[in-house]
């Protein structure tokens, strides 16, 4: 089914030698790629340092006030590039008030200031409005959402946090060491039934405790692609997020040319295949043929299993992460209840988004649930545009669901992230949709509430629905999955969408709702630092859901103010006062620190500091590294960073990204350092950690820093770094 060749090989005739040498990296399709985007000319060598400019760049209404606002505060005149903002987050205000409604009308008068397109709530999502209006081969994309991948569409989609857009904005490159490129070589063809959440919690779960392709690309190459519909391609595309990487590329052909055409948009195709000969740092095997359909149990999506398997032994199964739920959430969490003598009993079924709510998902979905009666069980399906809404709804297809008992919503990324049908307490749901952390789907276990999602994908959804919400594989399932071709009605986005790339108005007036604040102040380093450890988070890793929780509190991302006050409230309530009063007993601290060290100190900062295993899994919202900011936060101390982009994020705001040997870190912690400039020039320092008034010698380290990187933790953000630039200009 799934195979992982380790170390370098060389693709020859279809196949994938073991290799030794690094030769052949530029005859890779990501090589072409980013050398075509690299400011600094030709890529000659396999480690060079990149800096990279995109075609494009997007984010949706959570992130997009706060970037606007930052290249603002720099000095934003335009938007040189493309920028496409859309609302398919914050379309409902789950808070009450005016604020989301508020940021909509900030976004379209940005788009009209300084030349931006404004997508309205309920159009399109994010990634489904980018595959079908910008995506191209040999493009690249950045956004300001993890789950910017178009691969499929031969484009480099990377999402990061907001201060890299800011970047692009603002004339300065993406920097980073060319990354290593991973095939993922596909073969032969899926089984009816299987969907591509299928494939893509295969990989997932094969790959993502080892971290084999973390933080690299992963290359798509195979006769297996020309097997898959482009749609089904971009429905394993969106997914690979989820395994660490970087980003993603695939081969392109004559069905990516078709799309493309479709869209108005055919000279975006051109051919991307992989050259004889070249160089991969190591190789994924997947038999298409071989896979079946899967179910990632909750709390993410590595914890993929066969449905047959689960079915098999549902017990042992559903106790075992039970189990893990409950030293997670307490006695309360319950999963055996859902077994029942029918089967394994599910509570609600979703299909949304970016990678569910695709053309061919819901057509498959709606023939699977031809004659069914669902009843009432809550079952929603959200198409990812009004362009395959329209459509699906022209051919009958959701008139279909409906009269089956399903109910059709909106383009709208609720689902995904807790702003849109949340389970009931110990609810257990299924969805084809990108994640299924902990919190994520919207409940509160620090208020004794929570539940349970797993990932599916919408064709073994739909083969459950139709069972009577008992969990079921759409594998064998006698159903007619012929698809007919999506037709595109270009009137939808003309109508709707504000287009004024190249059209700015520099006299036209933001509109500022009452929850739409700036950028507080940020400090300057001194040399000596302290740092207090207010959280210490000892779990194997530490979502960015957890640092900074989404569901309704999206609803604040405008106001940083606000907005830091949720940070790490589900995960440890007492973070927000322990941060406050470090900034509140600043002169407290360091006169403690002196008297235990025997020291005086000239002028140093002092700031609170998080402790965490693993951190920043997950989304690219920089709001997880920005609220500790704001709260007075000055580092992180970890073993290991979950992803670039959280890193990415802790440096654009200030924030050091310290790597530690062990885990012995406890909140009272203080940490002192003599030379923190020495420290940011050499990566490596001895520091002293103060715990219950005795002293200890500690090694500390940073993971690698660009010139420039050194430079805006220095200066304390991004922010501060930009303007002094200007002020020296």
């Amino acid at each position: 089914m799934i195979k992982i060749l380790k170390g370098g090989h060389i693709y020859s005739k279809g196949a994938f030698i073991k290799h030794n040498q690094d030769c052949g990296y530029d005859k890779t399709i990501a090589y072409k790629i980013l050398n075509l985007h690299n400011l600094k000319g030709s890529i000659i060598n396999k480690d060079q340092a990149l800096n990279i400019k995109f075609d494009v760049i997007t984010s949706h209404d959570i992130t997009y006030v706060g970037i606007i606002q930052t290249a603002k505060a720099i000095g934003l005149e335009k938007f040189p590039i493309p920028y496409v903002l859309t609302n398919c987050h914050n379309s409902l205000c789950a808070v009450g008030g005016t604020i989301n409604e508020d940021d909509h009308s900030f976004g379209l008068s940005a788009a009209k200031k300084y030349g931006g397109i404004y997508v309205p709530a309920h159009v399109a999502v994010i990634h489904s409005y980018i595959r079908e209006n910008y995506a191209g081969c040999g493009k690249m994309i950045l956004g300001s959402d993890s789950h910017t991948r178009y691969g499929a569409l031969g484009t480099l989609g990377v999402g990061e946090g907001g201060p890299e857009l800011v970047k692009q904005i603002i004339g300065e490159t993406y920097d980073i060491n060319m990354p290593e490129v991973i095939a993922v070589h596909l073969k032969n063809a899926p089984r009816k039934g299987v969907g591509p959440q299928d494939v893509a919690i295969t990989l997932i779960t094969e790959v993502f405790s080892s971290g084999f392709v973390k933080n690299k690309i992963l290359e798509f190459v195979g006769e297996g692609i020309k097997n898959l519909s482009v749609e089904y391609r971009n429905g394993i595309d969106v997914m690979t997020t989820e395994t660490t990487c970087l980003t993603s590329i695939w081969e392109t052909d004559e069905k990516v040319e078709k799309y493309l055409e479709k869209y108005g948009r055919k000279d975006d195709y051109y051919k991307l295949s992989v050259e004889e000969g070249a160089y991969y740092d190591g190789v994924v095997e997947i038999d298409l043929a071989k896979i079946e359909p899967m179910i990632a149990m909750p709390f993410h999506p590595s914890n993929g299993i066969k449905i047959s398997e689960l079915l098999k032994n549902p017990k042992e199964i559903l106790e075992k992460f039970e189990k893990q739920g409950q030293e997670k959430f307490g006695s309360s969490y319950t999963l055996l209840d859902k077994l029942t003598p029918q089967g394994i009993k599910i509570d609600q079924a979703i299909i949304a988004g970016c990678a569910g709510g695709i053309y061919d998902n819901i057509f498959e979905t709606a023939r699977i649930l031809k004659g069914a009666n669902i009843g009432t069980l809550p079952f929603s399906i959200y198409p990812g545009s009004l362009a395959v809404y329209y459509d699906l709804m022209k051919k009958g297809v959701l008139g279909s669901i409906i009269e089956a008992g399903g109910v059709v919503k909106t383009s709208f990324c609720g689902p995904c992230f807790g702003a849109g049908d949340v389970p009931a307490n110990n609810g257990f749901s299924i969805r084809h949709v990108t994640r299924n952390f902990e919190n994520r789907e919207g409940s509160k276990p620090n208020e004794n509430q929570i539940a349970s999602v797993a990932l599916m994908d919408a064709r073994s959804i739909a083969a459950t629905v139709a069972n009577g919400g008992y969990l079921t594989s759409a594998l064998g399932i006698d159903y007619d999955n012929s698809i007919d071709e999506f037709e595109y009605n270009p009137k939808i986005y003309e109508n709707k969408v504000y287009n004024g790339f190249n059209q700015e108005k520099s006299n036209f007036e933001l509109f500022y709702g009452p929850n739409i604040a700036d950028w507080p102040a940020m400090e300057k380093l001194e040399k000596e630092q302290v740092f207090v450890i207010t959280a210490s988070l000892k779990d194997r890793v530490t979502t960015t859901d957890e640092l900074i929780p989404s569901g309704e509190t999206s609803s604040y991302r405008s106001n940083p103010l606000k907005l830091a006050e949720f940070t790490l409230s589900r995960k440890d309530p007492g973070y927000v006062q322990r941060a406050k009063k470090v900034v509140k007993n600043k002169k407290e601290y360091m006169e403690l620190v002196e008297k235990i060290l025997n020291i005086k100190i000239k002028k140093a900062n002092v700031t609170s500091a998080i402790y965490s295993n693993s951190p920043g899994d997950g989304s690219a919202r920089e709001q997880a590294a920005s609220c500790q900011r704001v709260l007075g936060g000055g580092a992180n101390f970890a073993i290991s960073y979950a992803t670039k982009r959280y890193k990415s994020n802790l440096i654009n705001w200030g924030i050091l990204p310290f790597i530690v040997e062990d885990d012995d870190f406890e909140v009272g912690d203080m940490i002192y350092v003599s030379d923190i400039f020495e420290l940011i020039d050499k990566l490596e320092i001895n520091a002293i950690l103060i715990r219950d008034s005795k002293k200890y010698k500690i090694n500390l380290k940073i993971d690698s820093l660009t010139e420039k990187e050194k430079e805006i933790i220095k200066e304390g953000c991004l922010i501060n770094y930009q303007r002094k630039k200007r002020v020296e200009k």
